[in-house]
């Protein structure tokens, strides 16, 4: 029995270092890498789609002002029948015509508040644009983020997958020298409460794992593979000062406000040149079948019409100081943007930090705990330490190993939340392999309003049916 003992503690120790053997061990490599999932993410986002289609509503606002100071030509047909008779009710004469004709309406002067507020659907437009980059960054980032989790998840079921077979022979280990009496049943209950503690734990690590991957697909659209390891670190700003000087200059949502500022500055400006004068072009052709004594005749008229608001109830007033309020409510959104923008970056900046000086300590604890496994294990085979002990150094390097994985996952997700944090997590910054979305195409199609009939407007035509099939 007790060459068996012993047969059973060495077939304990050779198993737990070639367990920590596979723990050191770098996982093969696979095509489902970070880059996938960006790319799946970018190509794939409901999002997205969502907010390029708002994009071009709002390049269509451009097309609507810009129609504001064309003609407008209206084709009119009117058909009309009328009777008349005496009062004693003697049968009268019933007389029809038809007319047919075209008029003109041309606004020729406004004080330029027409023009005003085209130059704010401009802005508009370029603020939406950054809107949209703003989403695209939360999209990616989410990416790494599934990413990231699924690699962790992984990682932390194969540890814990190895620590349930290590105890398992360790429960073993410990029947055996209870047999010959070496140890307690107290011993062996110990062994027991700590393998079925791990079977939970392994459980709880696989549903960990399934939720990560669902979470995957609906960040990235597809499921994943075998992940193929840690993502490569962006490279990051020197100091914190210089993080948030390329974040004042990159970040879609600071951006995005200072448009939001000009447009709102426009329409103030148009507000207050709506108080002048109008003037309007209005013309017109038309004839008439079977008119006044059954006769054919045709007209044509044409003025011009002078107008000058005096008093509207102060409704006009009070959309001045409307649009004045709105100025000063989008400069306290920028001021507030400015702030939350560069806190973002300090707190990004500071995390990443934290998380880099974690890894290092972590990889100090992992080499701890491998020296003292090592010591402990030696210390065995001479009869200076039990089999328990021997287990406990087990656990605790299997500790580090899983605080190790932990900061490397803190460590990845804080690197890209810096990246983010200066608006810089776009697809074209990280130079992905997809054709980036380019939404100056529709802007050039609609932005001179084209006619229902021109060139122009099939070849509009053409692309809203593309974005359709996508």
């Amino acid at each position: 029995m007790l060459k068996k003992n012993s047969a059973s503690l060495l077939k304990t120790f050779v198993f737990a270092g070639s367990v920590a053997l596979a723990f050191a061990l770098p996982k093969p490599a696979s095509a489902d890498n970070l880059s996938d999932a960006l790319i799946g993410a970018y190509k794939s986002s409901g999002l997205l789609e969502q907010n390029r289609a708002l994009l071009r509503v709002q390049d269509e606002n451009v097309a609507a002002a810009v129609a504001g100071l064309r003609p407008i030509i209206n084709w009119v047909t009117t058909a009309a029948a009328s009777n008349a008779g005496s009062v004693r009710g003697s049968a009268g004469n019933t007389s029809t015509s038809l007319t047919s004709g075209v008029e003109l309406s041309l606004l020729l002067f406004d004080g330029g508040a027409t023009r005003k507020r085209q130059l704010a659907a401009q802005q508009t437009v370029l603020a939406t644009r950054q809107s949209l980059l703003n989403f695209e960054q939360d999209v990616l980032f989410g990416a790494v983020q599934a990413y990231v989790n699924v690699l962790l998840q992984q990682d932390t079921v194969r540890l814990q997958s190895n620590n349930l077979r290590l105890l398992q022979e360790e429960l073993k280990a410990s029947q055996d020298r209870f047999e010959v009496g070496e140890v307690t049943r107290t011993d062996v209950a110990l062994a027991q409460s700590r393998l079925a503690s791990a079977r939970a734990n392994l459980i709880e690590s696989r549903g960990n794992l399934l939720e990560a991957k669902a979470s995957y697909v609906q960040a990235v659209g597809s499921p994943i593979g075998v992940v193929a390891g840690q993502p490569p670190l962006p490279k990051r700003a020197a100091s914190l000062q210089a993080a948030a000087a390329i974040a004042a200059r990159n970040h879609p949502s600071l951006l995005a406000q200072q448009h939001t500022v000009k447009s709102a500055e426009h329409l103030v400006e148009a507000a207050r040149k709506g108080l002048g004068p109008k003037v309007n072009l209005s013309a017109g052709v038309s004839g008439t079948l079977g008119g006044i004594n059954s006769k054919d005749y045709h007209s044509s008229s044409a003025s011009v019409t002078l107008s000058q608001p005096i008093y509207a109830g102060g409704s006009l007033a009070s959309a001045l100081r409307t649009s004045i309020a709105n100025v000063d409510a989008a400069k306290g959104v920028l001021l507030s943007t400015q702030r939350a923008v560069t806190q973002s970056v300090a707190a990004a900046y500071v995390t990443l930090e934290a998380a880099s000086a974690s890894l290092v300590s972590s990889n100090e604890s992992v080499r701890a705990a491998q020296v003292a496994f090592d010591g402990i294990r030696e210390e065995a085979t001479l009869g200076a330490r039990t089999t328990l002990d021997v287990l406990q150094a087990e656990q605790d390097l299997l500790d580090a190993l899983t605080a190790r994985v932990q900061s490397r996952a803190n460590q990845a997700t804080a690197a890209y939340s810096l990246l983010q944090a200066q608006g810089l997590l776009t697809a074209e910054h990280l130079g992905l392999a997809v054709e980036i979305y380019d939404p100056t195409l529709y802007y050039n199609l609609v932005k001179d309003a084209p006619a229902q009939v021109s060139r122009q407007s099939r070849d509009l035509d053409r692309v809203l049916r593309a974005l359709g099939k996508n």
